[in-house]
């Protein structure tokens, strides 16, 4: 029998040969003896255990001080600092809680207030401007646009003491020391991290795209907003969350550029509530878990989002 005259593997005809991937015309016997896909063997088993427990082994060493914290914020005073830890408070003291909200010369609400409206529109500044400048470098084309993107990444290298003294000169100058414009304004002139993050999944996605939306008119905005911006959500979601949990836990600026206790956010009314108050630390224990507690909620919301852009990231990079 000739060679033309040999069996051929059988497909629809219908479909067109130039449809019909490579890997379709490959022979379709397999090795008797090859283990089932899907079936891990034992070695696979045991390497994906061992990690299981090693990554097991630190997560709890990871919760330990959360679940301390937790404990003492639901304890007497007298009970925090025991040898050995008793980690079950012989009464749930909830009351704890109450005694914070309510406590005199520590204005938790106003300070829960202040810190909401600091990271707030802190995140939404740098999500807006890391956006469009991520947009620029990674779908427009002009002069410099490379060079311009090496200087802005060099910028990561600068440590912050560096420009911290000039920043602080610029505005005092300005005569805006004691408010807010210190710690919000720079967050709308763009992070270089995230600046990257967000040229790197600009960059993943088809140009025709761009090119579909230009035919129909569509002017270099108006692609960006309503055509890439939706695509590259999980990418927001990333930068949202880490420019919260950053803004909502610093101390240093606001410690800096405000001096109106009024203004104060809650890392700040934190620390003046500690250092007036050293012996009471169930009421410590209690605002700090009121403190965490935005931020858990807010990973609760985001975490399908967060960790799909992490993802997403890992393999852009």
């Amino acid at each position: 029998m000739r060679e033309s005259d040999e069996q051929q593997p059988d497909f629809d005809k219908s479909i067109p040969m130039r449809m019909i991937r490579p890997s379709a015309l490959v022979r379709r016997e397999e090795n008797s003896g090859a283990a089932p896909r899907g079936r891990i063997g034992k070695g696979g088993l045991l390497h994906q255990t061992g990690w299981h427990l090693v990554l097991s082994v630190i997560s709890v060493c990871f919760a330990i001080p959360l679940l301390w914290m937790l404990s003492s914020a639901l304890k007497e005073n007298r009970e925090i600092f025991t040898v050995p830890v008793q980690w079950l408070p012989e009464t749930l003291r909830w009351e704890n809680f109450a005694a914070v909200l309510s406590y005199p010369g520590f204005p938790f609400l106003r300070f829960f207030s202040n810190s909401l409206f600091y990271a707030g529109l802190v995140t939404v500044g740098t999500v807006i401007s890391c956006a469009l400048v991520g947009y620029g470098f990674a779908r427009l084309r002009f002069p410099g646009r490379d060079i311009l993107f090496g200087i802005t990444l060099s910028t990561m290298m600068v440590p912050y003491v560096v420009t911290f003294i000039p920043t602080f000169l610029l505005f005092k100058r300005l005569g805006v020391l004691g408010t807010y414009i210190p710690l919000i304004a720079p967050a709308f002139f763009a992070e270089a991290f995230f600046i990257f993050l967000m040229r790197q999944f600009f960059r993943g996605l088809p140009r025709e795209l761009d090119d579909a939306a230009r035919v129909d008119g569509a002017g270099e905005f108006r692609i960006f907003w309503q055509i890439m911006l939706p695509l590259v959500k999980p990418a927001l979601v990333v930068m949202a969350v880490f420019t919260f949990v950053w803004t909502w836990h610093e101390f240093f600026r606001p410690l800096i550029y405000l001096s109106d206790p009024d203004q104060f956010p809650l890392s700040l009314g934190l620390f003046s509530f500690r250092g007036r108050r050293l012996t009471e630390w169930h009421l410590m224990m209690a605002a700090a878990t009121l403190m965490t507690a935005p931020l858990v909620i807010l990973f609760a919301f985001a975490q399908k989002y967060f960790i799909q852009g992490m993802k997403m990231f890992g393999l852009k990079g």
